[in-house]
Parts: structure tokens; C-alpha cells; sequence
């Protein structure tokens, strides 16, 4: 994984268009270049200011991008807020592999490790089962229901208090 740049624009776009990552990322809309381009040039602010944004994934050894994962601050109705939600989207050829729940896994541990956020919040639309596995598996609760952009919304959380016991019961465990 690594930070958004600037090239990365045309192959993200390409992925948010993509019908079964725009299905639930973009309420099934087809975004704008100019979208995208908005969203990398966030990210890479977000970089600048927060410490945190937006990563591509790619297998080690192939350049090409096959998801997205980071950090935002986010709310309900547009305004400011604190609050700090993971998203990750993975390319349909790649579902079912455990790339979304291993890269949002690491990005929650630089979250709570490198920026040191107290809590860090899921969001996802309820037909949207593949994306609640991988909020589960990350030891994510249950926080809110809301309605974002006429669209219901579950959120979950998880605190850093709570992901550093899930990650020294993992160690003892010899999870990896």
C-alpha cells in the first residue's frame, strides 16, 4: 500500500466506476473524473494536515491497483467533525480474498499507532454484507443507524483501548 498521488487518478476512477465498487462507495452513481480527482487531491492533504488519508493496494510484485483504503474525517450532514472513518474498496476480481480486511487492518493500526486516534468508525449501506464481514472481522461494534444523502447508513466503531487488547489477544494467540 501506499498514499494517493496524482497518477493514480485515471485507475481510481476506473475502479469507482466499476458497477460493484460504485454500488454501495457512490450510491451506484458514476462519478465524475473530476470527482476522482477531487477525492486524490483530499487525500493527499489530508496527508499534509492529518497525518492520514488514502492508500492504493497492490500484490507486491503487479503495479496494478486493485483497491483503496484510508482515513477521513467525515459526518453525517457535511459539517466538521473529529470523527474518523476507515473506507476500502477492492476490485470485483479480488473479492472474497481477504485483501479488504488485511489492508484495513493495517490502516487501522497506523490510525490508532501513528496517529494516535482514540476511535476510529465503519460506515456501510445494510445490503452491503461483504463490507459488514470485513467491519466484523476487525472487531468493529455496533455505533449508530443514520441516513446520509437519503440512503440509510449502519456505523460501527472501535476504540483504541479496545484494538490494542484485540491485537495482544491476537499475538498470544499466534494470529497473523
Amino acid at each position: 500500500m501506499r498514499p494517493f498521488v496524482i497518477d493514480d487518478i485515471d485507475e481510481l476512477h476506473n475502479l469507482w466506476v466499476d458497477p460493484g465498487v460504485r454500488k454501495f462507495l457512490w450510491d451506484d452513481q458514476v462519478i465524475p473524473r473530476e470527482t476522482a480527482v477531487a477525492v486524490v487531491e483530499s487525500s493527499i492533504d489530508s496527508f499534509v494536515n492529518h497525518g492520514f488519508g488514502f492508500w492504493t493496494i497492490c500484490f507486491n510484485n503487479d503495479p496494478e491497483l486493485i483497491g483503496f483504503v484510508g482515513l477521513r474525517h467525515f459526518t453525517e450532514d457535511g459539517g466538521v467533525t473529529s470523527e474518523v472513518e476507515i473506507l476500502y474498496g477492492v476490485a470485483p476480481g479480488h473479492w472474497g480474498k481477504g485483501v479488504a480486511t488485511e489492508a484495513a487492518g493495517a490502516v487501522l493500526n497506523y490510525g490508532f499507532e501513528e496517529c494516535e486516534l482514540a476511535h476510529i468508525y465503519a460506515g456501510a449501506d445494510p445490503p452491503n454484507a461483504a463490507s459488514f464481514r470485513v467491519i466484523e472481522k476487525l472487531g468493529m461494534k455496533f455505533a449508530r443507524k443514520a441516513v446520509i444523502n437519503g440512503v440509510e447508513a449502519v456505523y460501527y466503531e472501535i476504540c483504541r483501548d479496545d484494538y490494542k487488547i484485540d491485537l495482544e489477544l491476537d499475538s498470544k494467540l499466534d494470529v497473523k
